[in-house]
């Protein structure tokens, strides 16, 4: 008997042992299960004034969508920490320090004063760059294919673009002879030298169209272009101008001039046509850059992307405003018309 109790007492035992094992990893699974995720928090420096209804940030829009594309939930396992310079350059390193404060695992800069910023607050924090200008000439990395340091992302040949873009406007617009160039006074140089070789060859005179911030007196501007028989404008991508697409929009229609932007965001706000990179295609594969690095890519080893869609876009409902024509051949190559 005592063998058979000895047998059912070591079997007691096992079971016993097991049950407690058992009880023990479920109770370590249950808790694991319940440890909260964590929230990556991306930070956003724009220099442009707070988004309203009236005038969204289609760039932060198509970031946000980006993310979402890629299984990020806004809330749940990341945050976006936004900050708005509102025009005030001298803000930036402030609101970038404000970022770097926080902790945000990466900070994402549309804008060549915001990244520049984000690189004098931080060498650690990853900086995912969505820039207008060459990064190499600027200092910004070190090349394209191995940028090093903690900034990467994508370049926008935005000047690249400029020849293009003027010859696309004479042929939709081909009594254009007289074309002023609305411009940030500290950034103007390039944009304007930009369009000056195939302006020459078009046989179209350039007027310069400058204003200063943080308020810029657009009204002058068109006075001067008035004054100056200007009968077309382009509109740089300075960073001083994107808050205002709408007031420069409406000036534009208001004077009867027709006008080619260098964002699409201008043309959806009532300019007329508009030929650039994706904007959201650009801040799209900024998220998957952002998703890279959350991942633990570094951004020295990411190369720097260069935009292969660019949108000629026609808003029809502007042309009919100013009692202007498009042409069916260019509206045949629009990749999109606004009617």
């Amino acid at each position: 008997m005592r063998v058979v109790r000895s047998q059912w007492s070591g079997v007691s035992k096992s079971i016993g042992c097991f049950a407690l094992s058992a009880t023990l990893f479920a109770f370590c699974f249950s808790a694991h299960a319940q440890q909260p995720k964590k929230i990556s928090r991306i930070g956003y420096l724009a220099r442009r004034d707070v988004p309203t209804a009236a005038t969204p940030d289609a760039s932060v829009e198509a970031l946000r969508q980006g993310l979402r594309d890629l299984g990020y939930i806004e809330g749940k396992n990341i945050l976006i920490e936004p900050r708005y310079a509102e025009g005030m350059e001298n803000r930036l390193l402030t609101l970038a320090a404000e970022l770097v404060r926080l902790e945000v695992d990466v900070i994402v800069s549309p804008t060549l004063p915001g990244i520049r910023a984000a690189k004098q607050a931080t060498k650690t924090i990853p900086i995912v760059m969505v820039t207008q200008t060459d990064p190499v000439s600027n200092g910004l990395i070190d090349s394209l294919a191995r940028p090093g340091g903690n900034i990467t992302g994508l370049a926008r040949l935005t000047r690249e673009l400029s020849g293009k873009r003027l010859e696309l406007f004479k042929e939709a617009v081909p009594q254009i002879s007289h074309v002023g160039i609305l411009s940030d006074a500290n950034a103007s140089s390039s944009s304007f030298k930009e369009y000056e070789t195939v302006a020459r060859a078009l046989k179209i005179q350039l007027q310069s169209l400058e204003v200063r911030g943080p308020d810029p007196d657009f009204d002058t501007a068109f006075q001067t272009a008035a004054k100056g028989r200007v009968n077309a404008l382009i509109t740089s991508s300075a960073v001083l101008l994107v808050s205002y697409p709408k007031r420069i929009a409406d000036l534009a229609k208001k004077n009867r001039l027709p006008s080619m932007y260098e964002r699409s965001d201008y043309v959806e706000a009532g300019g007329l046509m508009s030929y650039a990179a994706s904007d959201v295609e650009a801040f799209r594969r900024a998220a998957v850059y952002v998703d890279k690095i959350l991942k633990g890519a570094k951004p020295a080893d990411l190369p720097v992307e260069q935009p292969t869609k660019f949108e000629f876009i026609i808003n029809l409902k502007t042309a009919k405003q100013i009692g202007l024509t498009i042409p069916p051949n260019v509206l045949a190559r629009a990749d999109r018309v606004i009617r």
